[in-house]
């Protein structure tokens, strides 16, 4: 895949991620789950449609990859979250932790790729 499609297809997966996260959250209220896990299955689902449209490997590895990566990415940017590191700028943290997400989640697919193209 062109290095020019792989950052287009990144562009429209982080304003996915920034535009649905309150979508996401609002389903977590309605349902009276947990935020995490409704924001988990919904980044989940988002992966599973750049996977299989995108990258068309094995259905098994998308699936893998793309719950893992969701799951790793929220987690991360939980605990980037929890450095405070730009209490100045973004006092709940609520900001920060959806751009962390959405950019964990874009490296890790990078990373995915390009350990994939190299394994081939």
């Amino acid at each position: 895949m062109k290095p020019q499609i792989r950052i287009l297809l990144y562009s429209i997966l982080f304003f996915l991620y920034l535009t649905s996260t309150t979508f996401f959250l609002s389903i977590g209220q309605k349902l009276k789950t947990d935020p995490y896990i409704t924001l988990g299955c919904g980044f989940a689902l988002f992966n599973l449609i750049y996977a299989f449209l995108a990258l068309k490997w094995k259905p098994l590895l998308n699936i893998i990859l793309a719950v893992g990566i969701a799951a790793l990415s929220l987690f991360l940017a939980l605990q980037f979250t929890n450095l405070h590191l730009l209490v100045n700028y973004d006092p709940y943290q609520i900001k920060t932790a959806i751009f962390a997400n959405a950019l964990i989640a874009i490296i890790f697919w990078e990373i995915v790729y390009q350990v994939k193209n190299r394994i081939k």
